[in-house]
């Protein structure tokens, strides 16, 4: 009795409709040829959680399908691309988009290799000016070491 009252209970738990996480639709529906043009336009800015390198738009998993006729249906009822774009980030996380916006993590990924190269650059230019100035020669002092001295007249005398 006490399985079926929590099974019942569990079976009325409703999936949050896209309304519930983007808003109303701000677009007229679509339909006919027009509806899957866009379709698949978005499907290509959509990674297949399932393929990971894949849009959805060419994924053949069940899973990218699934996500597919999800687009198409909210394209239907009239969501703009923003709108289906924000969805499916906030169901999936940002990993989701195949042009991940550029902020937080994502931007520092761009930035820091670049700047990397930069300073590398800088570092190489500055060590390079360091090489190109010739050693100045010390001025010839007389010699005080009569160690010294004694080698010089060696060196002269062969």
């Amino acid at each position: 009795m006490i399985a079926t009252f929590f099974l019942i209970a569990l079976l009325q738990i409703k999936v949050p409709d896209a309304a519930q996480i983007v808003g109303q639709p701000q677009s007229t529906p679509l339909s006919g040829p027009q509806l899957e043009r866009r379709t698949m336009e978005i499907s290509a800015e959509l990674r297949c959680p399932v393929c990971q390198g894949l849009a959805i738009g060419d994924s053949p998993s069940i899973m990218a399908a699934n996500m597919k006729a999800q687009v198409r249906e909210l394209l239907a009822r009239g969501y703009t691309e923003a709108q289906i774009l924000s969805y499916f980030e906030k169901s999936y996380g940002q990993f989701v988009l195949l042009k991940p916006k550029f902020q937080g993590v994502n931007a520092l990924v761009w930035i820091l290799p670049i700047l990397v190269l930069a300073i590398g650059f800088v570092l190489v230019v500055s060590k390079a000016r360091k090489l190109e100035v010739a050693p100045v020669a010390p001025p010839d002092e007389p010699v005080d070491d009569p160690y010294l001295a004694r080698v010089r007249d060696l060196v002269e005398k062969q």
